[in-house]
């Protein structure tokens, strides 16, 4: 199963941005375990998308964990909005990645 993340950002960009290296670095191990796909600012800059893959038998734990984890979560400054998504016309492609 795949997801849409979307994450709005609930203080200032000014007290976001000092989460910036530890919710990068968590992005990273995402990306290096293959639940993350593509990640990267909204414009104007009010937040952030991710792109998931999560196994179809834990959709809702695996897309919690993710959420929970994040050290934009854990610090107050970010709160996600989770969108599974079964995506049909341009599977065999993300499946690929």
């Amino acid at each position: 199963m795949y997801a849409l993340a979307i994450i709005r950002y609930r203080r200032a960009v000014e007290e976001v941005v000092v989460h910036h290296p530890a919710h990068r670095a968590y992005l990273q191990g995402l990306k290096a375990k293959g639940t993350l796909i593509a990640s990267g600012p909204l414009e104007p800059r009010f937040g952030g998308a991710l792109l998931l893959r999560v196994p179809d038998d834990r959709v809702a734990a695996a897309l919690n964990e993710v959420r929970d984890n994040d050290p934009y979560t854990l610090a107050g400054v970010g709160q996600y909005e989770i969108l599974p998504w079964a995506v049909t016309t341009g599977r065999e492609d993300l499946d690929r990645l």
